[in-house]
């Protein structure tokens, strides 16, 4: 259709842009493929946030025919969507920059998609008809930046409050935690120099034991603290490779033998358990705590205890693995705590058991779980034991991507 006058501009352009919402869309993917180097399903990776590039658009088309005094801000379905664009953002780790480098590439398409259509249509507006529409397209592009780059700053303040209030937290835990051992071991190694001691066989092994299981403790804290510390890089986050899950769990195995022993626990590790491609510092330390922990709360009162390292189920996208023991078990009142932080379901028996913890091991295995893409849920029964059921992808897109890249 070809005219040479509009009377109706802004009507005419509000139609086009909303029926070629998707063409849109899609130029606008393609530039953003562009700047950020990687693929459409990467930068909205469920189809879902898809779908919401072309309504986000449609809306814009919408306020174009909107009365004079109404505002692109007021319309709830735009700072809806806006917003998920921000979280998602946060998510991805984006940066500002890129931001406002994507709503400004936006702006150019639309601006420049008027300018096609003005022409081919063969439409002649007035001077402030053609204003009109490109205040409207820049009043719209600014208000989804705003939006969204207020959504992801108050994104990244909480994070960033969040984090510092798990430091503050850690460090008072590492502090009581490191001291309590220190001040033993000073004290031991003071009552080792003294004759009393040092003359008698039974109270010298007595000081020596003391010694020991204080310095394994502290190496034991040590070791956490380092993973931690390592995880807590930004350059160790994520850092994901093809890993034999075998070879992970025997490692795990060598590191515990020694306690193990100890306390008389087997531990078992499936032979069979399959390759992941993942961050295997993640994982490692998963297995470390849950088995550690199995461990520690062995049943003193049966005569043969385990934990062993298993494979449940597997399919071409997810691979479960179980870490069960025939332990004390979790009491049902504590199960709902389990993953928090600092919390412990036999600290009473310490003493007892001859145990001590912080209470972070399994609020860090819920983390590190969380970063490598699973879920984590477990099935308790004091007296019978604990069952640890881990679902993580394999990573079997990556490792095909990986092969076709060399």
């Amino acid at each position: 259709m070809t005219i040479a006058t509009a009377e109706n501009y802004a009507g005419i352009v509000s139609q086009r842009v909303a029926a070629e919402r998707l063409t849109l869309a899609r130029r606008w993917l393609d530039r953003l493929n562009e700047l950020l180097t990687v693929e459409a399903n990467e930068v909205f990776p469920s189809k879902q946030l898809l779908d919401h590039i072309p309504a986000l658009i449609e809306q814009i088309a919408v306020y174009l025919l909107a009365p004079a005094d109404e505002e692109i801000s007021a319309n709830t379905t735009v700072i809806e969507k806006a917003r998920e664009l921000g979280q998602l953002r946060h998510k991805q780790q984006a940066s500002v920059h890129q931001l406002l480098r994507e709503y400004e590439i936006l702006g150019e398409i639309l601006e420049d998609f008027v300018v096609e259509e003005t022409e081919r249509l063969g439409l002649r507006p007035s001077s402030q008809q053609c204003f009109e529409i490109l205040r409207r397209l820049t009043r719209s592009a600014r208000t989804l930046t705003r939006t969204t780059i207020d959504t992801f700053i108050s994104e990244y303040t909480s994070t960033i409050h969040e984090r510092d209030d798990r430091i503050k937290a850690f460090n008072r835990m590492a502090s009581h935690e490191l001291r309590s051992p220190i001040g033993t071991l000073l004290f031991a190694a003071a009552a080792l120099k003294m004759e009393p001691i040092r003359a008698n066989a039974e109270r010298f092994d007595r000081v020596a034991d003391t010694v020991r299981h204080n310095a394994e403790r502290l190496s034991w804290l040590v070791q956490n603290l380092q993973r931690l510390a390592q995880l807590s890089e930004p350059v160790a986050t994520p850092s994901e490779q093809r890993v034999e899950l075998t070879t992970i769990a025997s490692e795990v195995k060598r590191q515990l033998e020694d306690m193990a022993d100890r306390r008389r626990v087997e531990v078992r590790a499936d032979p069979d358990l399959p390759a992941l491609v993942l961050d295997p510092a993640r994982l490692e330390l998963v297995l470390l705590n849950l088995v550690s922990n199995a461990i520690k709360y062995s049943d003193p009162d049966k005569p043969h205890s385990f934990v062993e390292i298993a494979l449940t189920n597997r399919d071409d996208g997810a691979c479960a693995i179980c870490v069960r023991d025939n332990g004390l078990g979790i009491p049902e009142d504590d199960q709902p705590l389990v993953f928090e932080r600092f919390f412990r379901a036999h600290a009473h028996r310490d003493q007892e058991l001859g145990v001590s913890g912080s209470g972070l091991g399994l609020a860090i295995v819920a983390d590190c779980v969380r970063e490598l893409g699973g879920s984590i849920r477990f099935e308790s029964q004091v007296g019978r034991g604990t069952a640890f059921f881990i679902t993580l992808p394999t990573g079997a897109e990556n490792a095909e991507r990986a092969e076709n890249a060399g």
